[in-house]
């Protein structure tokens, strides 16, 4: 019994390509592995208008024939006919989206060079008309020289035509297309661009000026300005906004103290609510509006499609130092948590890519950071004006979230140069339509990040702060004697100060530094209880964290300070994590010795250059 005649489709991922196979070929489907791989083989029965069946193969997405995934490669083999036990397609139905047609026009050619019975499926007709274009088929056809039929998959339009022209494309066939095709990468791009404009028969006011504002923001010279302007704004904001909620929640955060103080007698357990929970936990919750206007902004720059276009300006600038550009998402993840930064470079197919990625996720500077910066920046940085809008203390917090960019970025040309040698791959994203954000989805987005730090706060920040309370109150100090020198954490700070001492640290903020594995954080509680349960009297005591540290803390010891956790190594989670994902020990301890030594080095030059300024 002869086979039957095959056809595949091919195309960029998302252009529907499985939607038009599901409508094609309806339940009439085989679902297994191609040999040897773990890429999904799909295939179905299409029954031609002659009533002659026709086997339908549904590749998977491909950018290109140069292949840089496992699926690319299959769909190259497949196409080629270089795959094992799987024939040659003898008609290959190219599916495009309407809507993004210039991009899905570089593969195009790729595939129309092969000189092979080719149909194009306009897909996505409907959505391309949403955005308000109308599209010549007829002169894509000519552009293309094959034929081009209008679909929409998921309504079942054009399906009848689709067909019909699959059923004669071997009598079409271009022998000489090859001739025509032959181009370069850069020239296929132009020439992609060219047709899609030609297809193009009317472009709503809205597309012309999304096109027009595109030229602007992804101008390789405009749109990094553009860019790192914004984040300036941002990191200014968040001084200049938070501060009257900050002083507000100080303040509500003193008055219970206060009120504690009043109506309970002296004793253990008003010390544990005064010293540990209150001014431990509540040193850290004030912070709560800085974190809330960071991920508006971040919420704002998703839902507007402004963040997928950051993407394509940082994969210019991460190219540079060999990391691929999917690369970036993971990182991105990494400024709220590199927990999931780190879990989502899954993704990234290039081993040695994917390793890069892990080991400099952590220098992104996650969320949990930034308590720490703006308690040390709003003690010992003055609330000065440079200019409109432009505050010194907004502009130090965006300094050190610019520092671990750079330092991400050397620490990944190194690697990539080392012990992850190789060359970085192609990356590829569509870019979404321009929206308003919807303010219910960013209400939500807004309380799931609140209602996370909040319970950071009141689980580890909480068991880590009351930990550290018990250890600074016992045992309990002679007479004249410092509570921190008689407790178990001031033996404990005793013999990590020697260490941490060349570098401008106190006692106070060795001892801050182990509990800060935790949860950065913990940072901040753990200097705020030091400080109350070492307090001389209750006055002292009521004090907030920010004042202590700008009575007792000179400059240089504050800078070293943020040098620190610039680079330091995050909470034990994210180790965890890491081991996870590299499957050992080896590179999370690796990841940690690194981090720790660039910590201590960069402290240590920013206290030592400090000094000798004079600051």
């Amino acid at each position: 019994m002869s086979r039957h005649r095959t056809a595949a489709l091919v195309g960029n991922p998302n252009a529907g390509k499985s939607a038009l196979f599901n409508a094609l070929t309806g339940a009439r489907q085989k679902i297994a592995n191609y040999p040897g791989v773990t890429v999904e083989r799909k295939a179905g029965r299409l029954t031609l208008p002659s009533g002659e069946p026709l086997e339908l193969i549904d590749l998977p997405g491909s950018y290109s024939f140069d292949a840089a995934s496992p699926d690319e490669d299959v769909t190259r083999k497949v196409v080629h006919g270089e795959f094992e036990g799987e024939a040659l397609p003898e008609v290959l139905v190219l599916v495009l989206d309407a809507a993004n047609l210039e991009q899905h026009l570089v593969f195009a050619q790729e595939v129309l060079e092969l000189g092979r019975p080719t149909v194009v499926a306009l897909n996505m007709v409907d959505l391309a008309e949403r955005d308000g274009l109308t599209l010549d088929a007829a002169a894509l056809s000519a552009a293309l020289g094959v034929p081009v039929i209008p679909t929409v998959a998921v309504r079942r339009k054009g399906l009848d035509e689709l067909c019909a022209a699959i059923a004669e494309a071997e009598s079409h066939a271009d022998e000489e297309a090859h001739k025509r095709w032959h181009i370069t990468l850069p020239e296929r791009r132009l020439a992609a661009k060219h047709m899609a404009r030609a297809a193009i028969l009317s472009a709503s006011a809205r597309h012309t000026i999304e096109n027009g504002v595109d030229r602007v923001l992804l101008n390789p010279w405009i749109g990094p300005v553009i860019l790192f302007g914004l984040l300036f704004v941002i990191f200014q904001a968040v001084f200049a906004w938070a501060t009257p909620f900050a002083d507000a929640l100080e303040g509500a955060v003193g008055a219970i103290s206060g009120w504690v103080v009043d109506i309970m007698p002296d004793g253990f357990f008003r010390d544990f609510l005064t010293e540990g929970v209150l001014a431990g936990v509540g040193s850290v919750v004030v912070f709560l509006p800085q974190i809330v206007i960071l991920f508006f902004f971040i919420l704002v720059m998703e839902a507007t499609g402004y963040m997928a276009r950051a993407a394509f300006l940082m994969d210019r600038l991460m190219a540079g130092v060999g990391l691929s550009g999917k690369s970036f998402i993971p990182l991105l993840s990494s400024f709220a948590c590199a927990i999931p930064g780190i879990m989502a470079a899954r993704s990234i197919p290039d081993p040695k890519d994917r390793l890069t990625t892990i080991l400099v996720a952590p220098l992104m500077t996650c969320s949990a950071r930034l308590p720490v910066y703006a308690v040390i920046i709003a003690a010992v940085i003055p609330e000065t004006t440079l200019g409109p809008g432009i505050g010194l203390q907004g502009l130090v917090l965006f300094a050190l979230y610019l520092a671990g960019i750079v330092g991400a970025l050397v620490v990944a040309l190194v690697l990539r140069n080392t012990l992850a040698k190789g060359a970085a791959s192609g990356f590829i994203m569509e870019m979404p339509r321009y929206q308003m954000p919807r303010i219910r989805d960013l209400a939500i987005g807004l309380w799931h990040r609140a209602y996370v730090f909040l319970r950071r706060a009141g689980t580890i920040i909480f068991v880590a702060t009351i930990a550290l309370w018990l250890m600074l109150s016992f045992p309990k100090a002679e007479p004249g004697e410092s509570q921190l020198d008689a407790s178990v954490a001031g033996m404990v700070a005793d013999g990590l100060h020697p260490v941490l001492e060349p570098i401008g640290f106190n006692r106070e903020m060795s001892l801050a530094l182990i509990p800060a594995m935790a949860a950065r954080e913990v940072a901040v509680s753990a200097l705020a209880t030091t400080y109350a349960v070492d307090a001389e009297d209750e006055d002292l005591a009521a004090e907030g964290v920010t004042d202590r540290i700008a009575a007792l803390w000179t400059l240089p010891t504050a800078l070293a300070f943020l040098a620190w956790f610039v680079f330091a190594p995050q909470c034990i989670s994210t180790i965890a994590v890491a081991r996870r994902e590299t499957n050992g020990w080896k590179w999370p301890t690796f990841m940690v010795v690194y981090l720790f030594a660039l910590a201590y080095a960069f402290a240590g030059l920013t206290f030592w250059i400090a000094t000798a300024a004079g600051l």
